[in-house]
């Protein structure tokens, strides 16, 4: 599809300067018209502004979209990612990833209520976000036509860009003018820090990247208890009260703000091929993970928990690499969804000084039998000498092997 043939856009517009520029470029370089799409995803900043200045800019008030989508966030796409325990290279959990496919899948859906025939993000060419945007984008519409500005301007630097700002009279925020010492991208799971005084790993981030917790040093010198209550693998109450997705959520993460919890400091692998360090905190997420994962080891058998820890590693991977709405994807969280019938209890933990410590873990449907396991007397329940033959059993390929050895043989 030619420039030409672009009439109309949906953008999705944070309000700041690259997304303003973004606008202004589309409108000159497509001659189309501009819908702008803003969602609150829990990042903390008004959002109000972000709608003034797309009136400031043209944008009439029926193509402009505002929307509050922490709850959809929470609900349908953190949720059931916890519920896989998803961890990226071990310790990432994936609190950008996730939020990029609600953003893309809200996208779509306007541009099909306003009749729309493309769709516009500010991810760079170097980043994963613009892999994550656009693979959502022809999952859930095949034809669209997607328009990456930072793929083919001509606006290559942060004075480019506040040239094209001055000469367009688009209003620039003062801290704008100087050099951003890291750039900041937060959702209601976590913030994550990238780049300038960031990019050498072998400096330590300043205090001054850290924006949504307290350093664990300066954490409390007192330990907060609290209980989670967890259906079907869900969170559904802290300390008995009930609570929706996001407000849960954001509960955790008051209480591991105070207390030091959430931070990390990650080199990992792009899908575009090279490495990047990112400071993130996701101090209600780190929680959260710690005490699913107690919940599940009394309710969930060894062979479904296993089999899900083999799968965790390449469910995760799909998630960040941009792959949600892949089948793949959609399979794996069908067997996970089934694992989580019984993941329902309570789990008691104590935060202190950046730490999460499990406390207690109970069930109705626990698999731990105290009868079975107890060191004192089982009254039977389990005959010891049982072990003899298991043991024998699973030692005889072991024997035959050290035989055939000393013979000089091969089985």
């Amino acid at each position: 599809m030619s420039k030409t043939s672009v009439k109309k856009v949906v953008l999705a517009y944070s309000g700041g300067l690259d997304t303003s520029v973004i606008l202004k470029w589309l409108q000159e370089t497509y001659g189309c018209e501009v819908v702008t799409f803003t969602a609150d995803l829990g990042q903390g900043e008004e959002l109000g502004p972000a709608r003034e200045k797309a009136r400031l800019l043209g944008i009439r008030e029926e193509n402009i979209f505002v929307e509050d989508l922490r709850e959809e966030f929470v609900r349908d796409f953190v949720f059931p990612m916890f519920r896989a325990n998803a961890v990226y290279e071990g310790l990432y959990l994936l609190g950008t990833s996730i939020a990029r496919p609600l953003i893309a899948k809200r996208q779509i859906e306007i541009a099909e209520a306003v009749g729309a025939d493309a769709v516009a993000h500010g991810a760079t060419g170097k980043g994963n976000d613009q892999v994550r945007f656009e693979l959502s984008y022809y999952a859930l519409k095949p034809d669209v036509t997607v328009i990456a500005p930072w793929r083919e301007w001509t606006l290559t630097s942060r004075t480019a860009l506040l040239e094209f700002a001055e000469k367009h009279q688009i209003p620039i925020a003062k801290d704008k003018r100087g050099e951003a010492p890291f750039s900041v991208d937060a959702n209601l799971l976590h913030s994550s820090s990238e780049g300038k005084i960031l990019e050498d790993p072998a400096q330590e981030a300043d205090e001054i990247v850290y924006q949504r917790t307290v350093s664990p040093m300066a954490a409390p010198d007192r330990v907060t208890e609290i209980a989670i209550d967890f259906k079907e693998g869900d969170p559904v109450a802290i300390n008995g009260e009930a609570l929706s997705p996001a407000s849960l959520l954001a509960r955790l993460n008051a209480l591991g703000r105070e207390n030091g919890i959430g931070r990390l400091d990650l080199v990992e692998n792009r899908f575009v091929g090279m490495k990047s360090r990112g400071v993130y905190e996701t101090p209600g997420g780190t929680i959260l993970a710690v005490a699913h994962r107690a919940i599940e080891s009394i309710t969930l058998d060894r062979g479904v928990a296993h089999l899900k820890d083999e799968l965790m590693p390449r469910y995760a991977e799909l998630i960040y690499n941009g792959f949600w709405f892949a089948p793949e994807r959609r399979m794996l969280q069908a067997a996970i969804d089934a694992s989580q019938a019984h993941v329902t209890g309570r789990v008691r933990l104590k935060l202190y000084k950046g730490n999460v410590m499990v406390a207690g873990r109970e069930s109705p449907h626990s698999l731990y039998a105290m009868k079975y396991v107890t060191f004192e007397d089982d009254q039977g329940a389990y005959d010891q000498a049982d072990a003899k033959g298991f043991i024998r059993l699973n030692a005889l390929r072991l024997r035959l092997g050290a035989m055939a050895g000393r013979k000089g043989g091969a089985l």
